[in-house]
């Protein structure tokens, strides 16, 4: 007697597992725990067999019953549909694998094992998921032609995603080269997409300030009624020049108050490299205050309730908001700011470049930044007095003293030679 749907679904776990027998070789397959599962017995060769359709209720009755024929057709011809069944998944995953969408997950599976920053990871899948993939990620890798690929970049291009775009032409470049390296497809479509692409706007720096106006600012910024934390957040890129975002995931095990470092693992960079910043005296002496606050915690500026681990990226940007900089000076200014005015008085452009975290070609991006710690830690304190001398008001001596500490640090700074057993600090 068949089984009627009614059956199945009533089918409850017993003290054992038993089966349900449907006819024609099929039957249900109910365990004491776990999903009902289709079940298909017949025999071949002279030896019994049995194979599984999949569970219910994904499977329906009468799905199941139309594998069942499927499978009895395939007997007749003399085919084991246990062997077909093996040989379509083993087909199955080699097609699989060809599609762009599974280039792109490895490509993607490569960037996660290469240690890529968390942000950057989140854009990559975000847009391989809204844009690249919905396009083409189904279609053979060798099918894709170099209008596919104009294609997936109109998306961007729409809703003038420009600087996306620029980025997703290159992610679309390195899935097909590493395809090509696996043999999954033998050339790339979308080499000659910058040839075609919409031209991104020159980028615009944040909005900062210039020496002219720092006192101004600079006394205003000392009379802040901002908390302690966001306050000292505040100062904390303005003295090191680093990203807000670093700033505001530092953590206390990386700052070295005494030896006056902070020292950033390179999981963390953007670059992925190690990062040792010198802290100036003024910022050592805040953050030995900003301790008996927050010392407790993992970070130095954590965040407010339990699910913000650390302060908001809009935070920093509030603190100058909040005394009339809305617009003029954000986090990330501050680092043109202090590039542009140690530029201006003389120092080093590695040296800047170094404290920036940039890693530049040529000379600026080869060396081991080992060797310019001494003269950061140098450059940076006369940033920080320099600073606190706009405040106060520069006088001619003060800045003739100013102006002399940066040339006797071209002579008395000059780069020490690297020690086999320095660590390999180099700035993301």
């Amino acid at each position: 007697m068949l089984l009627t749907a009614r059956q199945v679904q009533l089918a409850k776990p017993a003290s054992r597992d038993y089966t349900m027998k449907d006819g024609r070789g099929l039957f249900l397959f109910v365990p004491t725990d776990g999903p009902k599962c289709w079940h298909f017995r017949y025999s071949f060769a002279g030896k019994q067999r049995r194979i599984s359709f999949g569970t219910y209720p994904a499977l329906s009755l009468q799905d199941a019953r139309e594998l069942t024929s499927t499978a009895r057709t395939q007997l007749a011809h003399g085919t084991d549909p246990g062997h077909h069944r093996r040989t379509a998944r083993k087909l199955s995953k080699e097609t699989e694998e060809k599609l762009f969408r599974s280039a792109a997950e490895r490509w993607y599976k490569r960037k996660e094992v290469a240690g890529r920053a968390s942000s950057t990871l989140g854009k990559m899948r975000t847009y391989l998921d809204k844009d690249i993939l919905p396009e083409i990620g189904s279609m053979m890798l060798q099918d894709i032609t170099r209008a596919d690929c104009a294609r997936v970049q109109e998306r961007f291009e729409k809703r003038d995603a420009l600087n996306v775009s620029k980025k997703a032409r290159g992610w679309l470049r390195e899935i097909f080269s590493q395809a090509i390296a696996e043999g999954r497809c033998e050339f790339n479509p979308a080499s000659e997409l910058k040839t075609i692409a919409r031209a991104a706007p020159k980028s615009k720096p944040y909005p900062h300030l210039l020496e002219p106006e720092l006192p101004d600012f600079l006394r205003a910024l000392g009379k802040s009624t901002s908390r302690l934390t966001a306050y000292t957040a505040a100062w904390m890129t303005i003295w090191t020049a680093s990203r807000p975002g670093m700033v505001r995931y530092a953590e206390w095990t990386e700052v070295d108050l005494d030896g006056a470092l902070w020292t950033i693992s390179a999981e963390k960079m953007k670059m992925r490299r190690l990062y040792v910043a010198p802290l100036p005296s003024q910022l050592v002496s805040t953050l030995r205050e900003l301790r008996k606050l927050t010392g407790r915690h993992r970070y130095l500026f954590p965040g407010i309730g339990t699910k913000n681990e650390v302060i908001s990226e809009n935070t920093i940007n509030l603190v100058f908001s909040k005394i009339g900089y809305k617009g003029r000076m954000v986090g990330h200014g501050t680092r043109h700011t202090a590039s542009t005015l140690l530029r201006d008085h003389g120092w080093e452009k590695d040296h800047v470049e170094t404290q920036l975290s940039h890693l530049e070609g040529g000379i600026a991006g080869d060396y081991n930044h080992a060797k310019y710690l001494r003269q950061r830690r140098e450059m940076m304190q006369w940033y920080a007095d320099y600073l606190d001398a706009l405040k106060a008001g520069m006088s001619p001596a003060q800045q003739a003293t100013f102006a002399r500490r940066v040339n006797a640090s071209h002579h008395l700074l000059a780069p020490a030679p690297t020690q086999r057993n320095e660590p390999d600090e180099i700035a993301a």
